[in-house]
């Protein structure tokens, strides 16, 4: 008998520990709108889950009958509530100010005590990118000195192509016009001996306004010879993610990251780290002579679990700082569509990590993919706080020409924090604009900011567009053999893993020469300008059509260059799309 109730006492204090209760709900915003992929943190389970991608609701089995969870979401308040688990729960979350706030950027370029005007600003689905600025025209009188910074990101051009390809419009602020001219590398000049660069200038005309002149500027870069470059010590930090199981995801950087081990040397190092749902060191420091082990680590990666983005940075700069090589290259290549959603997300926190991290001497490399939720501006900003660059890769081809075509571009750089500064003269110019180099609209809240430099890589050419309104005197003069300055120009820069400061100084000759005669990179450089400007909706280029773009273009690009005949086919996608529309002819009624 006692047998029978000791049975019985231990069947029904049992029946709570195994029952299984369904906690339903939904997240909303204050307007009433789902909210897709918040994170829910149940406490019984000490685990995440997430709301619905589309109608912002869950359905979680848990074992206790109360419990509670903690809801948060970027851009929302968290919330953290007691729930009675077999009741349908409706979990509202409120705007965060904090969240939206992007903290103090640096600037991009800087016209000292000149006032600047917005513009509206657009979005793509949950794809985020900077409100952008657009630089205005500045008398040359009042404000003769403008500086701007220097890198060789080129991620514009391959996310605009992403766009034209699917037949979409472009959202303006995701159209950087110097990652676009850049993209091509043009106008390349060798420096002359030990020289870490050289520095030409062009004066011409301006094929979209004939009052007016473009000066290019050109910096272009010492080419380093691969079989002599220092041993690189390369972390792949990877994001393994759910969101990343897509062909144009993760499978994408597999197969990037699989040509860039094939050109690895004995002398380097690869190490992997990983994060998906937690944050692992998927491979430990390994020779670049096996890559048999590289390539099967990187082939066996799986997308799974959440976004843990800010604790696997910190590893992978605890990893990288472990296997650092002096007088190496130390470089993180991040590798992600953005979208971090646990731990610090914001723009704001990830820089300040960024900055704090890059003090030790390894470069960050950023390589978005993926659309819908691509996190543009968060890349950027990382990138940029990295000391390093940015791109993103469309396809495979994109892939091969970043980490194959390119490497030495994209992952040795010659030089550090450069940044360029002009002084115009009065006498040549009567007003100036930097096309391109726009800053993010808070940056402008103090344009007394210094400028922060950005990374040089190997055998880069880099051009500078200005838009000129020129003087009586540069009108009316001769334009051959002309000993006339247009402006006085000093590069200033570091070089790699030394902190002293160089700089050179270069005279801006007034050596005019109208577009159609001038080196064809410069003309097929003005038709990339004019294409850009056209997609940003600019107000500086509303008189031009679509239909002298895609004939100017045309005109410009060598053909049997692939990337530049490429061009020509997105110049005339992007005419179809926003050129025109033929009206169909109503029918007369009989």
């Amino acid at each position: 008998m006692k047998k029978i109730i000791t049975y019985l006492f231990f069947i029904f204090n049992a029946i709570p520990a195994f029952s299984q209760y369904y906690l339903r709900g939904e997240v909303k915003d204050e307007k009433n709108q789902p909210l897709a992929n918040a994170r829910i943190f149940v406490q019984s389970a000490r685990a995440y889950y997430f709301s619905g991608a589309s109608s912002g609701s869950f359905g979680i089995n848990v074992k206790l009958l109360y419990d509670s969870l903690t809801v948060t979401l970027d851009g929302y308040e968290s919330k953290s509530l007691k729930v009675k688990t077999d009741e349908w729960q409706t979990i509202i979350l409120k705007v965060s100010a904090e969240a939206a706030s992007k903290g103090k950027p640096k600037l991009i370029s800087v016209t000292k005590d000149l006032k600047q005007t917005s513009r509206y600003q657009l979005f793509n689905n949950d794809e985020t990118y900077f409100q952008l600025v657009e630089n205005e025209f500045v008398n040359a009188t009042t404000y003769p000195n403008t500086g701007f910074s220097l890198n060789v990101n080129k991620a514009s051009y391959s996310n605009v192509r992403r766009f034209l390809n699917m037949n979409s419009e472009v959202p303006p602020d995701a159209v950087r016009t110097e990652e676009l001219i850049n993209y091509f590398n043009l106008y390349y000049h060798q420096p002359v001996g030990d020289s870490i660069f050289n520095i030409g200038t062009q004066l011409t005309s301006c094929p979209w306004n004939n009052n007016r002149q473009l000066l290019y500027l050109n910096i272009s870069a010492k080419k380093l010879d691969l079989n002599k470059v220092p041993p690189g010590n390369f972390v792949f930090l990877i994001d393994v993610s759910g969101s990343m199981d897509m062909p144009n995801r993760l499978p994408l950087l597999k197969a990037a990251f699989q040509m860039f081990v094939k050109n690895l040397r004995a002398i380097d190092t690869v190490s992997i780290v990983t994060y998906g749902g937690y944050v692992q060191v998927w491979l430990a420091p390994t020779s670049g002579n096996d890559k048999t082990k590289i390539l099967k680590s990187i082939e066996e990666l799986e997308a799974a679990g959440d976004t843990p983005g800010e604790s696997a940075i910190r590893m992978a700069y605890q990893v990288a700082q472990r296997s650092f090589i002096k007088k190496g290259n130390n470089r993180i290549i991040l590798a992600t569509d953005g979208d971090f959603n646990v731990g610090e997300n914001s723009e704001k926190a990830l820089e300040e990590l960024i900055t704090k991290e890059r003090q030790t001497g390894v470069y960050l490399t950023c390589l978005g993919v993926g659309m819908g939720n691509f996190k543009d501006s968060k890349l950027q900003s990382l990138a940029k706080k990295g000391n390093g660059n940015y791109a993103y890769l469309d396809d495979i081809g994109e892939a091969e020409r970043v980490l194959v075509k390119e490497l030495t571009q994209t992952f040795y750089a010659v030089a550090d924090d450069v940044y360029l500064t002009v002084n115009f003269n009065p006498e040549m110019v009567k007003e100036y604009r930097l096309i391109g180099f726009d800053n993010k609209k808070e940056a402008l809240a103090d344009n007394s900011t210094d400028l922060e430099g950005g990374e040089i890589g190997s055998g880069s050419s880099t051009l500078a567009v200005f838009e000129i309104l020129p003087t009586s005197k540069n009108s009316s003069l001769a334009h051959s053999d002309r000993s006339d300055l247009i402006a006085h120009m000093k590069l200033q820069y570091s070089l790699c893993n030394d902190t002293a400061n160089h700089h050179l100084v270069y005279q801006v000759p007034a050596n005019f020469c109208k577009i159609d005669s001038v080196n064809r990179d410069l003309k097929f450089a003005s038709a990339v300008t004019m294409f850009g400007l056209k997609l940003k909706h600019s107000k500086f280029i509303e008189g031009t059509d679509w239909d002298y773009i895609a004939t100017f273009s045309k005109s410009a690009a060598d053909r049997a260059n692939y990337l530049q005949n490429e061009f020509v086919g997105l110049v005339d996608k992007a005419q179809k799309l926003y050129g025109p529309k033929t009206k169909k002819k109503k029918k007369k009624k009989s």
